[in-house]
């Protein structure tokens, strides 16, 4: 049986060749997450590149000599220089295990000191490379919340929220508090700083600065049902004037965010428009972080509390249908079957949850350094035992230039 014959390996080259002007269409692809506009994001992919880098001095060396020996070594070749009593080479080996392990080495100085200095909880230090925080400098707050299928943003300082869209002053330090009203979700702005997760039930946060002002755009960066392709939200970065000029066009509009309409809201809707609110209820977030929005739904920080001091007794047994936060038709379904409970305790109970405020914890910041400057170890000072010291206990204290030996 005749088959044609296999194309010359010119003619495979040729045709990889002819596809190569293909990939000039890349250019029309965003690279906003190596090219951000906000400092944090900026050190973030600065810290992808030089991982990329370190990791690439180790992938092309051992690219490069697999095609190497595959060639030196391939069946065609008539007189390889191979010697079939070799087995062992000290510099060798020693180039094989001391080139990864430097590279490991510094990937690991790398990562621990890029962790530290990019933790979302830590406030930033400085505005762009060149340019410090200013001590006066205030955070603008930003309660983030994720719905289904949209994202809710309250300015507490101004009092206003909006719907799928974010506004910040460029060249001020930002203070995120996020959340989530029914499943675990992702926060992510690319030019502005990482994704992080929001959760129902818990607050993260997130500290970065927007240093140009413009138009972007953030999302979810983990699935949450069927809405999740359409949980977008429009970032847009103004100078203060700016900011402070919509922020009061945003409070002479309609629209109160009360607890009755923060629940009509959450219920899960697809490609919602930008929508603003006026004015918003106190303590809304915290409510929404608790799960006792609703009337009558005993706060979390309420219920850790009363555990905390031994409980309840039996009439305890009532929480778990006061902390309920069911959602989308079951809101008002009593988990508590008949019987469980006397009438005294279940008004003992309903009186303690009508007042339904949250309690806030107090939040995990790690503060950034007062200065810059590099920490050479040059003139710091060692801790010292304290004179004052009971007779068997050893405490320590900063010793003084003046005190040190």
């Amino acid at each position: 049986m005749d088959t044609e014959p296999a194309p010359p390996p010119f003619r495979k080259l040729l045709l990889a060749l002819a596809l190569l002007p293909l990939t000039s269409l890349l250019g029309g692809c965003d690279w906003v997450v190596l090219n951000p506009l906000g400092d944090v994001a900026r050190q973030q992919a600065d810290l992808v590149v030089i991982s990329t880098w370190l990791m690439l001095l180790i992938i092309v060396p051992v690219m490069a000599l697999t095609v190497f020996f595959a060639w030196k070594y391939r069946a065609a070749n008539d007189a390889p220089d191979y010697d079939p009593e070799w087995s062992h080479s000290t510099q060798l080996e020693l180039v094989i295990w001391s080139a990864p392990l430097l590279i490991i080495i510094a990937l690991g100085a790398v990562t621990w000191v890029g962790t530290h200095l990019l933790d979302p909880y830590r406030t930033i230090g400085r505005i762009d490379q060149a340019r410090d925080v200013p001590a006066s400098a205030k955070p603008l707050e930003v309660q983030v919340v994720a719905l289904n299928w949209k994202w809710l943003f309250i300015y507490p300082e101004q009092q206003i929220a909006t719907v799928n869209e974010l506004v910040v002053p460029v060249d001020r330090p930002l203070r995120f508090r996020i959340s989530s009203s029914a499943v675990m979700n992702s926060f992510y702005a690319p030019a502005l700083a990482g994704q992080i997760y929001a959760m129902p039930g818990m607050e993260t946060k997130l500290h970065a600065v927007l240093n140009k002002a413009g138009q972007y755009e953030g999302f979810s960066a983990n699935y949450s049902g069927a809405g999740f392709s359409h949980m977008h939200f429009a970032l847009r970065g103004v100078d203060e004037a700016n900011f402070a000029r919509w922020a009061q066009d945003v409070r002479k509009g309609a629209g109160n965010l009360d607890r009755a309409a923060y629940l009509n809201l959450e219920k899960p809707s697809e490609k919602e428009p930008v929508r603003h609110y006026a004015s918003v209820a106190p303590d809304l977030f915290d409510a929404v972080v608790n799960l006792c929005v609703r009337p009558g739904k005993m706060c979390m920080s309420q219920m850790m509390a009363l555990d905390a001091r031994g409980g309840m007794g039996n009439a305890g047994r009532w929480n778990l249908a006061a902390l309920s936060y069911d959602k989308f038709g079951r809101e008002e379904v009593n988990t508590v079957l008949p019987g469980m409970l006397t009438e005294a305790d279940q008004v003992f109970i309903k009186a303690y949850c009508a007042d339904n405020r949250p309690m806030t914890a107090p939040g995990m910041e790690v503060k950034a350094p007062v200065s810059t400057a590099t920490l050479r170890g040059a003139g710091l000072v060692w801790p010292g035992a304290s004179p004052a010291a009971a007779p068997g206990t050893t405490k320590f204290a900063i010793a003084t230039p003046n005190s040190a030996s």
